[in-house]
């Protein structure tokens, strides 16, 4: 048996989950973590005989229970949701099954795996927040609640059972709100790796050189994912039970901006077109944290400037669809 210690992932081949595996795996740690019923494993397969993966529902609790408590893990990350907000009001039950039921049955588990665990991780969002006042408010741990999609009413009450976890069976749970992120490998349902497949797209010869686009006026906090991973394991190392990390860039940028930035990255001229199909109902103007706790806890800071991020996902989108870069 290894004397590594031993750290799960939930949602590893994920996104963010993929980098977190990274990002372990140099650290010298085992790495666990399972996938969902059917779920790709690109994100991972380059780390292929590095991890150890298993594939079950995290909604089956007597599943979710066994795995956990046989690895007896030091730190469980828990970053498996269904994490599309446009995608959670067409697919409400699921939302709250896997993002909420889901976590229970991670916090129940843990709460029986043994006395080697040191911290669980749990990957909650600004999309909390909701609507709130003044639109261009700087937000911070202590704001109000007030989610308006069903991904961001499944994230507070999972942010609710944390906290009584925490409280009554003493947990040791750290929750991060993480404001936007993106990166390579991120899902083209997400608005800048969209951007960016259709730029690749448009450069290969695959359609015409149109990209097509939702709503521009939004501003969002946007950081790197590699960034936002980092964070992850230093709330691992740092955070206090109980506490709550915005991890964030403390910057707003206009999605049209990104754009903007994008296409003169691009290999050819492209014009720009609005598909009204892509303007998401229920949006928030401006959405800024502040990530002074993080900062002073944690030591954490951001690394990837928003230029860098762009250009590596550009990249991995021309890569993805065999364009060759210099």
């Amino acid at each position: 048996m290894s004397r590594k210690s031993r750290a799960i992932i939930t949602g590893i081949a994920g996104f963010a989950g993929s980098y977190l595996a990274e990002l372990l795996l140099a650290e010298g740690y085992d790495v666990y973590g399972f996938l969902a019923p059917g779920e790709k494993k690109d994100n991972i397969k380059h780390l292929s005989g590095k991890i150890n993966l298993d594939r079950f529902d995290i909604v089956k609790e007597d599943k979710v229970g066994r795995y956990i408590t046989s690895i007896k893990p030091v730190f469980i990350f828990h970053l498996a949701a269904l994490s599309s907000v446009g995608k959670s009001f067409a697919l409400e039950r699921q939302t709250y099954d896997v993002n909420f039921t889901g976590t229970l049955n991670i916090f129940e588990a843990a709460r029986n795996s043994g006395k080697s665990l040191r911290k669980v991780i749990f990957t909650s969002s600004a999309d909390i927040y909701g609507e709130f006042k003044p639109t261009n408010k700087v937000l911070t741990e202590t704001q109000e609640f007030n989610p308006n999609s069903p991904y961001g009413i499944s994230k507070a009450a999972a942010e609710y059972l944390a906290n009584y976890y925490v409280n009554h069976h003493g947990l040791p749970i750290v929750i991060s709100r993480s404001f936007n992120h993106t990166g390579p490998r991120h899902s083209e349902t997400f608005v800048v790796p969209s951007f960016c497949k259709q730029i690749a797209a448009i450069e290969r010869g695959d359609v015409k050189p149109i990209i097509s686009v939702g709503d521009l006026s939004a501003r969002r906090d946007l950081s790197d994912v590699r960034d936002i991973t980092n964070g992850y394991y230093l709330m691992a190392l740092k955070g206090f039970p109980g506490d709550v990390y915005q991890l964030c860039s403390g910057r707003t940028v206009a999605i049209k901006t990104v754009l903007d930035k994008l296409l003169k990255l691009a290999l050819v001229p492209i014009k720009v077109r609005v598909d009204r199909s892509r303007l998401r109902k229920s949006d928030i103007p401006v959405l800024k944290g502040d990530n002074t706790r993080a900062k002073k806890h944690l030591g954490w800071t951001c690394r990837y400037s928003l230029e860098d991020t762009l250009i590596d996902t550009v990249d991995f989108w021309r890569q993805k669809l065999g364009i060759k870069t210099i």
